[in-house]
């Protein structure tokens, strides 16, 4: 069967794009979930939504195929379109046009079967013409209340439906920034479709766009956190590979300033302690019952902050802390060193020395968590104290190993 350009699941597209374009860089031959003309297929579809930001490189193990995507070119993330590929059947469309027609304005309010006796007339000049029963109607006006472009109404025993007010003019420059930076910035792109053309005035020097593959997983997460809710998260382990299925309590989403990873906090009251999750990982979002000790777990994730460096978390009041401080030297012209270490210290401290030199100290649950930070400043670090000294042995041997790749030895020539 030949295949299509649009598709009805976009889980199937976005693990496909995930694994193979994003982060996998795997050829044909190592596509083992399904046949090689699946793959074929797949790889079809993706490259009629992203065709001129496809590369590939050919290796021993054969071709592999990626996504190639200048920031500097492209200021609107070219992942979006895959969300705008998604297809309808042709009920589905039909019927969204025809309720939309009928309740042209918030003016008009009509119940269910009102609705349902105008519908027919819509079709009724075809040769076979489509009909619509009670019970679809039904469905598709609950499903546009929900998304809250439809208003439902009680007047006495009769539930009325109109169209909500229109929506408040909203500028594109705000649309263009809201898109390519928030969460579930897929929703501004949609809007932004339907203003006019203006001048893109935003460049970005760190543009992270893999995130529009998780749009629908944080939107699902956000609306639990709003209603607060607990979720059944179905996830994938990264590290073995296998499935895995857990009730969770959201409770924020985190989005990493050096990586733009997007993660999870939720308290998992099965182990009893608030975890982690990367959103890339989670495959699915279904929300349960409202959480009532919800308000009490923000608060403890809100007093955890004071000694959580990036997303490792302990919700044990036993839990061990570790303590980290360096000193770093810099030269007179080089006061923009310190400044650095102040804007960049999260939950940590700096304090200035001497003319050129300042130190470093936090107490947090995970020191390990500091260590890419810190690795920036080598050469710069002339006295460092952990108390995990497992770590501290394993990051001044990291240093010596580097000075015996250039041929020195303690930071001087041989």
């Amino acid at each position: 069967m030949a295949y299509s350009e649009l598709f009805k699941s976009f889980a199937r597209i976005r693990d496909y794009m995930r694994d193979f374009y994003v982060y996998g860089f795997k050829s044909r031959d190592e596509f083992t979930k399904k046949s090689a003309r699946s793959y074929d297929d797949e790889r079809r579809r993706v490259e009629s939504i992203l065709g001129e930001y496809m590369g590939f490189k050919q290796t021993p193990e054969g071709k592999n195929v990626f996504i190639s995507i200048d920031s500097r070119v492209s200021r609107h993330n070219p992942l979006y379109k895959a969300w705008k590929a998604k297809s309808f059947t042709d009920g589905d469309i039909t019927l969204h046009f025809i309720l939309f027609d009928i309740l042209n304005s918030p003016d008009v309010c009509l119940t269910l079967s009102e609705i349902l006796d105008r519908t027919d007339s819509y079709t009724e000049c075809f040769s076979e013409p489509r009909t619509f029963d009670e019970s679809t109607v039904r469905k598709k006006l609950s499903e546009y209340v929900s998304e809250g472009v439809i208003v439902a109404e009680k007047r006495g025993r009769a539930l009325y439906y109109r169209r909500s007010g229109d929506c408040p003019e909203l500028s594109a420059d705000m649309l263009d920034f809201f898109s390519e930076v928030s969460p579930c910035g897929v929703i501004g792109s949609y809007l932004l479709d339907k203003t006019d053309g203006h001048e893109d005035i935003f460049t970005f020097k760190h543009h992270y766009m893999t995130a529009a593959l998780d749009s629908e997983t944080v939107c699902g997460l956000l609306c639990a956190i709003r209603e607060k809710r607990s979720v059944m998260l179905d996830a994938v382990s990264k590290r073995r590979g296998t499935p895995f299925r857990i009730p969770a309590v959201p409770l924020r989403i985190m989005i990493s300033a050096q990586s733009g990873r997007q993660y999870l906090m939720a308290f998992v009251p099965h182990y009893k302690r608030i975890k982690s999750f990367r959103t890339d990982n989670i495959l699915s979002v279904e929300p349960l019952d409202v959480y009532p000790d919800f308000d009490k777990m923000r608060q403890k994730l809100d007093g955890m902050a004071a000694h959580t460096w990036g997303v490792s978390a302990q919700s044990d009041s036993r839990a061990r802390i570790e303590h980290v401080e360096f000193t770093v030297r810099y030269g007179p012209e080089e006061g923009h060193i310190h400044k650095r270490l102040e804007r960049e210290k999260r939950c940590g401290t700096v304090e200035r020395i001497s003319e050129s030199e300042s130190r470093f100290s936090a107490d947090v649950y995970d020191s390990s968590e500091l260590m890419p930070w810190m690795r920036t400043f080598i050469c710069r670090i002339t006295d460092l104290k952990m108390s995990n000294k497992a770590l501290e042995k394993r990051f001044k041997s990291d240093i010596e190993e580097m000075y015996a790749l250039y041929g020195l030895e303690g930071g001087e020539e041989e």
